[in-house]
């Protein structure tokens, strides 16, 4: 009897759903929830029930300014989501240090961890005492209510990044365009 892999497959995920265990509420405080809900895009569209327990999974990881949440080059594996103070994105290029953005409350990084294996592209550092949730690659993926929503906001993220670097790089070629001698171009 020859079985069709699509049904393997299905067969496989009903087992596999009925076998993960599904994290708990968050013990967060329901305003926080409700903000972090209104406020972090890559939880865009979850229902509040799929919030709290994806909330769940996180790791709160407090950092005091100056601390260096990841650097340039380590392996990641896991994004934040910064739920309180500021952190600084930088990038070396030699002996320069280039800000590529602050971000405050309510913004992610890291999130190309997940959408696959990648080095670091910056540092992140802590411009002043802040509070992350970090979220595992491992934990997210494990929780498939979530984890779908989760790639779907960080694809809409990185998309909005990728248009601004791409409208940062026309202008930056127009401008050295305009500076080059008549004879060089």
């Amino acid at each position: 009897m020859k079985i069709d892999p699509a049904v393997a497959k299905i067969f496989a995920e009903n087992v596999r759903a009925e076998v993960i265990v599904r994290p708990a509420v968050s013990n967060l405080d329901p305003a926080i929830v409700q903000k972090i809900a209104g406020k972090v895009k890559v939880f865009q569209d979850m229902s509040s029930d799929c919030l709290s327990r994806t909330l769940a999974l996180a790791e709160r990881m407090p950092f005091v300014a100056g601390d260096v949440v990841f650097n340039e080059g380590d392996i990641g594996s896991a994004f934040h989501v910064l739920i309180a103070g500021e952190v600084v994105v930088e990038k070396k290029r030699g002996d320069t240090t280039v800000e590529l953005a602050r971000l405050s409350a309510g913004e992610c990084f890291g999130e190309m961890a997940l959408a696959g294996n990648h080095l670091r592209s910056a540092t992140v550092r802590a411009l002043h005492n802040s509070v992350t949730l970090r979220f595992d690659r491992e934990r997210v993926d494990a929780y498939p209510e979530s984890a779908h929503i989760i790639y779907r906001n960080i694809a809409r993220v990185l998309s909005a990044r990728l248009d601004t670097s791409s409208e940062l790089l026309t202008e930056m070629t127009v401008r050295n365009s305009e500076t080059r001698p008549a004879d060089l171009r």
